[in-house]
């Protein structure tokens, strides 16, 4: 899955840590969200939609597989 997170969070200013503190997730799990490495659980999913006040599939989109 391809995912706009870290542009959202770049025109933010905000860090890895800084995000992953407003998630409440830890920043390895940021890393890996944005690095295509893991998905986020679709409660992680809506919070992040929700932080960026965007509609989840503007941020998440479906990668070839």
């Amino acid at each position: 899955m391809n995912n706009l997170v870290r542009d959202l969070r770049g025109e933010h200013g905000w860090s890895q840590a800084d995000l992953a503190q407003k998630l409440d997730v830890s920043r390895q799990t940021i890393n890996a969200i944005e690095t295509g490495k893991y998905d986020p659980s679709l409660p992680l999913a809506f919070k992040i939609a929700r932080l960026f006040g965007m509609p989840i599939e503007m941020i998440f989109v479906p990668g070839e597989e």
